[in-house]
């Protein structure tokens, strides 16, 4: 148990990869859509690009979504309208008519008047209950069909228009009076029936959604069907009208005969396989060629997070509208990663994700071939990101490019551009404003990953910062010799293609130990009093080897990034003190020196930056102690330091190749020979 435990704990790294792989698979198989995928690719109104299709079986056409809704408002328009009957409302009228006749006309008419004017109100209650009357006034439209119900008898099945709304009482009342040249009497009558008159039908709305939702419930989905190998489109056909809906029916039908419950697990497993493969060649990448950031976890996250990231979003965009695919800022991704990391990177995680993407986009090639070109273009144009000026003609320069590329892909489609789309541009435009928000995206992932970009390298390389000001005040040989060294180290990085803004700042920090006990080194002591005089030379080397050690103190105690502290750490790697290891060997020549007790603690450097500052801060500081230096002197101190460092294995873990040393030695050699040009003397 303890065996494996250990060997758990020695492989950590390792496990933690697998269970990221592992994660970001699965993840990105959920984004991916729940099908599997037809395998012709169509667009509306484009041509058809494969060889002319035949129905691989009989299959029915499905009405488009406009036709379907098209139906539905129809029936919704022209349902039939139920509605109540109340049969007792009339007769109790009937009857409140012949004691409110007797008040409202006198009793002193003619009795065959007053039975003329009897008979017309009981005509007019007749005709306003023939159909019946409505609670109240109702906008169904013309010409509606409607059933008057009693209870669950049917007792009238007509049209809308027969019903009596509450504001045509009146016109009735004058129709009946009219006819029986009673007009003179309009004020009695609609005075006497105003009260009088109650609705006796009541719509049933409930009734009537009922029987609209059995009617919708009956549309048919399908128009027509297709016979087994009938021609659905040939070659260079346009696919719109009845031929794109008959191939969005093959499409549908294809999912739901081949795609269906029982196979679902069988395409899911080879969407995994897919993703896994693409994940696994990006690893398999960084152990390689980026050792150094596969074997940092927090960067390996970082690099999947951000590739999750970009499926997640366009996932959505598609999701909700596909014509919006291209606002999306794909090129953001190679940004990010040239930033933190390299051009080489950037690029091969940028093709990856593209392919993956290819799977949740319509019309996938297209889109594959206008992200990888940009993304393309994205590496080779931007350089010093942390120039603002230099990204915003990057992002011109990227929307240019999906421009061209779509303007050729529509005209070899669509064969004019007299349809071309230009609102699509507009969406390349936004595309290229929202790529403009990697400044901010880089500012929150420095703070979430504790990455360093070139932009804040170049906050950290200002001589005016807290701590570099610290320093010249306290150390102002020191902050001047490593003003020298950051303009010999970004000369050298410049020459060999290296980062000279990292290598720039490291240099800047790289003693900021000697701050602690700034007179104990040469170039602060400017009394002429040295006082390692009163030190033995074990206390005297171990006060300047401690330097070292103060310095990523301090560094960290300033918050400077990891990868700054790595210059303080490696600028002297594991060599040997040799002044005071000479000394200790004259003052005591019978005992054995033991070389460790006057060696730095190490690491050795491990990159071409790291290296470069070694080779640099050597020369700079050894360079003081030329006397009338001629560039034979220089070319010959120049070699013997940085040979002496090959010699001790100083390089051996940095990945710098001889010729680049030999190239740093020349830039060396030039820029010292500059520093100390003889000048002529000028008289008195």
């Amino acid at each position: 148990m303890k065996d494996l435990i250990n060997k758990l704990y020695r492989n950590h790294s390792l496990i933690y990869k697998g269970l990221l792989f592992i994660c970001t698979t699965f993840l990105i198989v959920y984004l991916f859509p729940k099908s599997g995928k037809f395998k012709y690719n169509f667009e509306k109104g484009k041509p058809w690009q494969s060889e002319s299709l035949q129905a691989p079986f009989d299959f029915a056409i499905k009405k488009t979504a406009k036709e379907i809704d098209s139906e539905k408002k129809d029936i919704v328009d022209h349902a039939v309208l139920y509605f109540d009957l109340d049969n007792a409302i009339q007769k109790k009228i009937n009857e409140a008519y012949k004691e409110q006749f007797k008040v409202v006309f006198s009793d002193t008419l003619p009795t065959r008047i007053s039975n003329k004017l009897f008979d017309a109100g009981e005509t007019i209650i007749s005709e306003l209950y023939r159909y019946g009357v409505l609670n109240e006034n109702y906008d169904f439209g013309e010409d509606r069909s409607v059933v008057i119900l009693a209870g669950r008898e049917k007792k009238y099945d007509g049209f809308y228009v027969n019903l009596i709304q509450q504001n045509d009482v009146t016109s009735v009342i004058e129709d009946v009076l009219s006819k029986n040249n009673l007009s003179s009497f309009k004020t009695n009558y609609v005075s006497l029936f105003f009260d009088l008159i109650e609705p006796n039908i009541t719509f049933n709305k409930s009734f009537t959604d009922k029987a609209i939702q059995d009617e919708l419930g009956r549309i048919s989905f399908t128009r027509g069907s297709v016979a087994k190998e009938t021609l659905i489109v040939s070659k260079g056909e346009v696919v719109e009208g009845d031929k794109y809906q008959k191939l969005k029916s093959l499409q549908s039908e294809y999912e739901s005969q081949f795609w269906n419950e029982a196979n679902y697990n069988w395409v899911l497993f080879a969407y995994t396989l897919l993703v896994a493969l693409a994940l696994l060649m990006l690893l398999l990448f960084l152990r390689k060629y980026r050792l150094e950031v596969f074997e940092n976890n927090t960067k390996v996250t970082f690099i999947f997070f951000n590739i999750l990231l970009m499926i997640f979003i366009t996932t959505l965009v598609v999701n909700y509208d596909s014509a919006y695919i291209y606002i999306v800022p794909i090129c953001i991704l190679p940004l990010v990663f040239k930033a933190f990391f390299d051009a080489r990177l950037g690029l091969f995680a940028h093709v990856l994700t593209v392919l993956l993407l290819g799977f949740i986009v319509p019309n996938s090639y297209e889109y594959m071939f206008l992200q990888i070109i940009a993304g393309i273009v994205t590496i080779l144009t931007v350089s010093e990101l942390y120039k603002r000026a230099n990204l915003f003609i990057s992002v011109g320069q990227i929307t240019l490019i999906y421009i061209i590329a779509y303007f050729a892909f529509f005209v070899i489609h669509e064969g004019s551009v007299e349809t071309l789309k230009w609102e699509t541009f507009i969406w390349f435009i936004l595309c290229g404003l929202a790529t403009l928000f990697v400044q901010p995206l880089i500012y929150a992932y420095e703070k979430l990953f504790g990455l360093v970009s070139d932009v804040s390298l170049l906050e950290l390389s200002d001589t005016n910062s807290k701590l570099l000001k610290e320093m010249s005040n306290k150390a102002p040989g020191t902050f001047h010799h490593s003003l020298n060294v950051a303009n010999l180290a970004e000369a050298s990085a410049n020459e060999i293609g290296a980062n000279a803004m990292l290598v720039r700042v490291g240099a800047l920090y790289h003693d900021i130990g000697k701050m602690k006990n700034p007179t104990y080194y040469t170039e602060n002591q400017s009394t002429g009093i040295n006082p390692h005089d009163e030190l033995s030379s074990k206390e005297s080397v171990k006060i300047i080897i401690d330097h070292v050690i103060d310095g990523i103190e301090i560094a960290r105690k300033n918050n400077l990034p990891d990868r700054v502290i790595d210059f303080i750490r490696t600028h002297h790697g594991t060599s040997v003190v040799y002044y005071f290891y000479m000394q200790e060997k004259k003052g005591f020549p019978d005992v054995k020196v033991d070389k460790l007790d006057f060696s730095y603690p190490g690491p050795k450097p491990f990159s071409k930056e790291t290296a470069i500052l070694m080779m640099c801060d050597s020369i700079e500081a050894a360079s003081k102690s030329l006397k009338e230096p001629t560039s034979t002197k220089i070319e010959a101190f120049v070699e013997n330091i940085i040979n002496k460092q090959i010699e001790e294995g100083q390089f051996l873990n940095a990945n710098i190749t001889f010729k680049e040393i030999q190239s740093i030695k020349k830039v060396l050699k030039y820029k010292l020979a500059n520093i100390y040009h003889l000048r002529i003397e000028y008289p008195e």
